[in-house]
């Protein structure tokens, strides 16, 4: 690991000018390119203490072992010179995108004396006109077997259409109608061009002046009684339209459009790129990159608009280019944009109407390519068992943690405050074994507190179960099992009779807490204090992604690449939703909760029941045990828990004659502006329980 500081450039040598910079390892291997508006301003960034840089910059600059620079006259030659660099040196520290797949193109091959129709992919190849991308290969062969209708052009290879000429005899194609045939000269190489020229015109959105040119000639072929011609060029218009069909339109102005949307986590960003031409999405595409720097969703669209069109010219930039922000600063990137296209080039945020709404979309499929693209890392045995195996070595634990729990506290302005165990076993997800827990201990927002409690609960249980299954004994540590609203066993494991999964029953290898040293320092008082000293515990702070363990002054940075800090991630992002989803519902639940709610085996039907046929809450609370049993499906005991519960929830409970049932005259309270008694103070205790 190199000190920065020894190959940091003397006060004066770097210039105050445009430029790009490279930093090399002690291998003179590039592993970093950059460009700035002010060398000496971007340069100083790198070299100050190496305590307040993020943890990716570190990472960079104490692995480069020498910086140099080049200056140049403005900011887009300097744009230009750092799109050149990253492809020629490949540095390991840039944002490289890679294609999700290969994307095939429909390429016309203007080159060639006689050009060929053909699907094509990889690089692009000077003098080929490209459509596209498309998603398969099969879409593009509908769409050209489709047009060949109309446009008859070359789709043989070579080879074949050598062989044609020799022969003299066309292949299939010329005697179907759906090749010119130019290979036995019944058209000529001008003929044959010309129909090049008006298929790739239709490619590009100009359909309507070829629709209607056929449409006036089916016409005057009627007129003069030339009825299989006329035939002939009807069945073309409705080929024609089909393949239009085939690509909807999106935009009613017949835009020309590129959309660019970015889907992204601390880790990893998905791009997804809409060819909008003539208003209809003519192709789609996307990549992928690890966030190897630091780095800003602005920065990340001017890297996909390098890579996008960091080789292409004329109309294949098209006039506008929407993006979710903008690079800072935008006005080079417009520059290079409008170099390359040879006109303006309009490069903005779609604020409203149709833009806007198609944008939506374009972000809709950057954010599933992002989640399918973590699915299929995730899923993968080799890739889980190499994560596992970099966490127990980054922890030094004496086997791989093959079950990982993760805890996280959630809570809205130390309201509702909840927390969340969520399970993954062998590297996956198991989702039968989270569960949710309510803070009971003390109101307010703590989240150290929190945790301590949350772990204690959790690993008491655990305790529990082992003391009933014989494994171990330990009467302090016993704690009885907690019986839910419903009558109900809640946590303790196995039943007598169904033998469903027991609930806290597995110990994990490896407890992971989403915070840093205070949450993990809580986490292993809690274990402490009950005697377990077998269990790994980490945190996981978000900031940066360190890892810290208990008693560790300094935390343990995984890197950047590595697969163990992928999987943490994964489990702590995974504890987080799953924390917020059951705070928001309790939240919801409070503001609809009702004193119904807490009487046993009272389900939504009966309640429902209960209030179409009194009316109202007020008017239930007023009535009697028999009244209430006039409600089908209501018996005498449910009558009477219903009085008992509706009694409690009063502001000042009236009083209940137990042996005939009738519920007192009613003290006068505070009412709501519904007429409704109105009350206070904490909610019931009962919810929140680990379900």
């Amino acid at each position: 690991m190199a000190d920065p500081s020894s190959y940091r450039p003397k006060p004066g040598e770097i210039p105050d000018s445009p430029g790009v910079y490279r930093f090399r390892d002690e291998h003179r291997r590039v592993i970093y390119v950059g460009k700035a508006k002010s060398l000496r301003q971007r340069l100083a960034n790198y070299f100050q203490d190496l305590a307040g840089m993020h943890p990716r910059t570190r990472s960079m600059v104490t692995t480069a072992a020498s910086v140099e620079w080049t200056v140049v006259s403005t900011e887009v030659e300097a744009l230009q010179l750092e799109y050149s660099w990253i492809k020629e040196y490949d540095p390991r520290f840039n944002v490289k995108y890679r294609d999700d797949k290969s994307y095939p193109y429909l390429a016309v091959t203007m080159n060639e004396e006689y050009p060929r129709v053909q699907v094509m992919r990889g690089h692009k190849k000077k003098g080929v006109r490209y459509f596209g991308p498309y998603a398969h290969a099969w879409a593009i062969r509908d769409t050209v077997d489709l047009l060949l209708r109309v446009f008859p052009v070359r789709t043989c290879s070579a080879g074949v259409f050598k062989n044609a000429a020799r022969t003299g005899r066309p292949c299939l194609l010329g005697y179907i109608g759906k090749c010119s045939a130019p290979c036995v000269d019944r058209v000529s190489a001008e003929e044959h061009r010309e129909l090049a020229d008006e298929f790739c015109d239709f490619m590009t959105g100009r359909t309507n002046t070829y629709i209607r040119r056929l449409e006036k000639q089916m016409g005057e072929a009627a007129e003069d009684m030339e009825y299989e011609r006329a035939a002939r060029l009807r069945d073309d218009i409705e080929a024609l339209k089909k393949a239009m069909e085939k690509n909807a339109v999106v935009l009613a102005d017949a835009t020309d459009a590129d959309l660019i949307a970015v889907a992204e986590d601390e880790l990893e960003a998905a791009v997804q790129i809409f060819h909008v031409r003539g208003g209809r999405v003519r192709g789609q595409r996307g990549w992928v990159t690890d966030k190897v720097e630091e780095i800003t969703t602005g920065a990340l669209v001017e890297h996909a608009l390098q890579q996008l069109y960091g080789e292409e010219t004329g109309d294949a930039v098209p006039k506008e280019v929407l993006v979710p922000a903008l690079p800072d600063p935008v006005e080079p990137v417009q520059e290079w944009l409008a170099g390359r296209r040879g006109s303006g080039v309009s490069l903005r945020i779609p604020q409203r109407g149709d833009k806007k709404a198609l944008m939506e979309t374009v972000q809709r499929n950057a954010q599933q390519a992002l989640v399918l693209h973590k699915t299929k890392r995730a899923s993968d045995l080799t890739t889980r068992s190499r994560a596992l195996e970099e966490i127990a070595d980054a922890l030094d634990l004496d086997s791989a943690p093959l079950r990982i729990e993760c805890y996280d506290i959630s809570h809205l302005q130390g309201d509702d405050v909840v927390a969340s165990m969520v399970v993954f076993e062998d590297g996956l997800a198991r989702k039968s074994e989270y569960r949710r827990f309510q803070i009971k201990g003390f109101a307010g927002q703590d989240d150290v507190r929190s945790m301590h409690e949350v772990i204690t609960r959790r690993f008491r249980r655990y305790l529990a179960e082992k003391e009933k299954t014989g494994e171990w004994t330990d009467g302090e540590n016993a704690e009885a099992p907690e019986i839910d609203k419903n009558g109900e066993i809640v946590g303790t494991g196995l039943t007598e009779d169904d033998g469903r999964p027991k609930k806290f029953a597995y110990p994990p290898q490896l407890v992971v807490v989403d915070g840093g040293a205070p949450q993990v320092a809580a986490a292993r008082r809690a274990m402490d204090e009950l005697g377990i000293d077998d269990i790994a515990v980490c945190g996981l702070a978000k900031r940066l992604e360190e890892v810290w363990l208990p008693g560790d002054d300094d935390p343990v940075v995984l890197p950047r690449t590595s697969e163990g800090l992928y999987l943490l991630q994964r489990v702590r992002d995974e504890a987080h939703r799953f924390a917020i989803s059951y705070q928001r519902t309790k939240r919801s639940k409070r503001f609809r909760s009702s004193p119904l709610d807490d009487v046993p085996g009272l389900g939504d039907t009966r309640k429902q029941a209960l209030l179409k046929h009194f009316g109202s809450l007020k008017k239930l609370r007023a009535a009697t045990i028999d009244q209430i049993c006039e409600v089908p499906g209501i018996g005498r005991k449910t009558a009477e828990t219903i009085a008992v519960a509706l009694a409690r929830s009063a502001p000042a409970a009236p009083a209940v004659n137990t042996a005939t049932g009738e519920i007192m005259e009613e003290e006068p309270g505070t009412m709501g502006s519904s007429g409704e008694p109105v009350t206070t103070g904490a909610p019931d205790e009962r919810r929140g329980q680990e379900t």
